[in-house]
């Protein structure tokens, strides 16, 4: 055990190196797309280490020392899990994939990504009659096949520049 953590080691000592070097920045990447897993992926360290390095390169993300990069490694781990136990259940209406941000706790991306949420303001009681009161609308209506509205983006930072 403890000679494949030695190799675990020098392999994400140089995995950092070779990044460190390539100058890559965390904050660099605007590409959120997903990028795929197969279960397979959890079977062994190293598998899990070969997505997460092109995960890392995918979002070229970089980190301080190869001790952050451990602890995010942990995290994306972790993240992955979680994911797959979730894309495994039967009856679920969504799945999930590794995005930019798998290698932020939950707690991290709260405090990065939730805002203040506004006080609610009280409404007026409406004094005229509601312009379309008697127009029918049909049960559903998909407003993205007539163009009327976008693809969903990540917004990131809000406002932010």
């Amino acid at each position: 055990m403890c000679k494949m953590a030695g190799k675990f080691f020098l392999l994400l000592l140089l995995l950092a190196v070779v990044l460190l070097h390539a100058g890559i920045g965390v904050e660099a990447s605007l590409d959120h797309s997903i990028v795929g897993y197969a279960p397979e992926d959890l079977n062994s360290e190293e598998q899990l280490l070969n997505l997460f390095e092109s995960w890392l390169h995918k979002h070229e993300k970089s980190y301080e020392s190869v001790l952050e990069m451990h602890h995010r490694f942990t995290i994306f781990k972790d993240n992955l899990r979680y994911i797959n136990s979730h894309n495994m259940q039967q009856k679920t209406s969504y799945w999930l994939g590794l995005n930019n941000l798998a290698d932020l706790t939950y707690e991290e991306f709260k405090a990065r990504y939730f805002g203040i949420v506004p006080p609610r303001v009280k409404r007026l009681p409406r004094t005229e009659n509601f312009k379309y009161a008697n127009v029918h609308a049909p049960p559903s209506f998909d407003w993205r096949a007539k163009g009327a509205v976008t693809p969903v983006k990540n917004q990131e930072q809000c406002g932010e520049s």
